[in-house]
C-alpha cells in the first residue's frame, strides 16, 4: 500500500521552516491510536474538528450582537471562519504549518456559550470552578464530544485552543498565528458590523490611529496580516512592528470602549445574561434531566456545577431561549 501520509511528512519536512511544527514531530494525542494512511495528524485533527456537532452550533451562537435582525451580521461560526483565512494567510507566507493553523483556527471557540461572552461571564460568576471558553475547548474535545468519547487531538492542537486569548502563550509558532488572527478578525468585522448597525463610522477611529493602521476596514486588515508576514518573515518568532502593535492595541481599546462596552449593541445582553443564569439554577436543582454522557462525568468525580455548565454552554441561542421559555413561561391552555 502507498502511504500518501508518509510522503506528505516527508514533504513538510522539505518545505516548511525548521521552526514550523512538523507533523512527525508531534507530542501526540491523549490517547494513542494507530496513524492514517492518509493524513497527517494535524489535518486529521482539522477533519475531526470540521464534522464535530460543536463546531456546528457555533453558526448560532452570538459573535457581539445577540439575536441581531439582519442577515449579514457575523456569528460565531463566521467568525471562526474569517480567523481560520487570515490564519492560513499568514502560515502560508510565513512557511508554517497550514494544516496546524487551521485546525486550532477551526476549534478555538468550540467552548463558546450561548449569547458570547455575555453567558460566559454568567457562568464564571456562578460556577465555584469558575468557566473559561478556552478551557471549554479543550474540555469537549477531551471527554465531551462523541457522547462522552472525545476527539482525541493532538497536544500542539489543544494547546493552541487553551492559549489563543490576548493573556495566552502558544507552544507553537501557528498557535501564535492564531492568536493573532482572533484579535484581527474580531477587530475588522466587528467594526464591520458596528457600521452596519450605525453605532460607529470608520471616521471615528482617531486619526493617531487610523494614519499607522488604515481608514478602511480593508486597509486595516491588510496592514495587520503584511505588518505580521514582514516582521516575522524567515524568523522564529510571530510579532508585529512596535508601531503597527502599539496602533493594534490602541484599536484595541477603541473597540472595547465604543463597540463591546456600548449600550446600544449589548442593549439585550442583560436578558440574555438572565436567560442563562435561569438556565444555570434550574439544571442544578433538576439534575436528572442532563443527557446520560453528562451524568456519566459525574460518576467519573466532575462536580453537578461543573456538568450543568457544560450543558448549557454546549447550547446555542435559540436553544437556550426555547428551554428558558419551555421552563419559565406560562404555556396556553388547551
Amino acid at each position: 500500500m502507498i502511504l500518501i501520509r508518509e510522503q506528505l511528512e516527508e514533504r513538510e519536512d522539505e518545505i516548511l521552516a525548521p521552526w514550523a511544527a512538523h507533523s512527525r514531530n508531534s507530542k501526540g494525542r491523549l490517547h494513542d491510536e494507530p496513524q492514517d494512511d492518509l493524513r497527517p495528524l494535524f489535518q486529521r485533527d482539522r477533519d475531526r474538528i470540521l464534522h464535530c456537532k460543536s463546531f456546528r452550533r457555533l453558526k448560532d451562537k452570538t459573535q457581539v450582537f445577540i439575536t441581531p435582525d439582519g442577515d449579514h451580521y457575523r456569528t460565531r461560526m463566521t467568525h471562526t471562519l474569517e480567523v481560520s483565512q487570515n490564519a492560513r494567510t499568514i502560515a502560508k507566507a510565513l512557511k508554517l504549518n497550514e494544516d496546524l493553523t487551521e485546525a486550532i483556527a477551526l476549534g478555538h471557540d468550540l467552548g463558546h456559550t450561548p449569547f458570547g461572552h455575555a453567558g460566559e461571564r454568567v457562568l464564571n460568576r456562578l460556577c465555584p470552578e469558575g468557566f473559561d471558553h478556552a478551557e471549554q475547548s479543550v474540555r469537549l474535545v477531551d471527554v465531551l464530544e462523541k457522547d462522552g468519547q472525545g476527539l482525541n487531538l493532538t497536544y500542539e492542537v489543544r494547546d493552541g485552543f487553551l492559549n489563543h486569548q490576548t493573556s495566552g502563550h502558544p507552544s507553537t509558532l501557528e498557535g501564535q498565528i492564531v492568536r493573532y488572527s482572533d484579535k484581527i478578525a474580531y477587530f475588522h468585522h466587528d467594526m464591520d458590523d458596528a457600521i452596519r448597525g450605525g453605532i460607529l463610522t470608520d471616521d471615528d477611529v482617531p486619526e493617531e490611529i487610523a494614519s499607522v493602521i488604515g481608514h478602511t476596514l480593508e486597509e486595516r486588515l491588510d496592514t495587520f496580516t503584511h505588518d505580521i508576514i514582514i516582521t516575522s518573515y524567515d524568523q522564529p518568532i510571530i510579532a508585529m512592528s512596535p508601531a503597527v502593535q502599539k496602533a493594534f492595541n490602541d484599536f484595541r481599546t477603541f473597540m472595547f470602549e465604543n463597540v463591546y462596552t456600548n449600550p446600544k449593541a449589548k442593549g439585550e445582553e442583560a436578558k440574555a445574561m438572565g436567560v442563562v443564569e435561569a438556565l444555570y439554577e434550574h439544571y442544578l436543582k433538576n439534575i436528572d434531566l442532563l443527557p446520560d454522557y453528562l451524568k456519566r462525568r459525574m460518576d467519573l468525580g466532575d462536580s453537578k456545577e461543573r456538568v450543568v455548565c457544560d450543558y448549557i454552554s454546549s447550547m446555542t441561542d435559540r436553544y437556550a431561549i426555547r428551554q428558558f421559555e419551555d421552563i419559565y413561561v406560562p404555556k396556553s391552555w388547551q
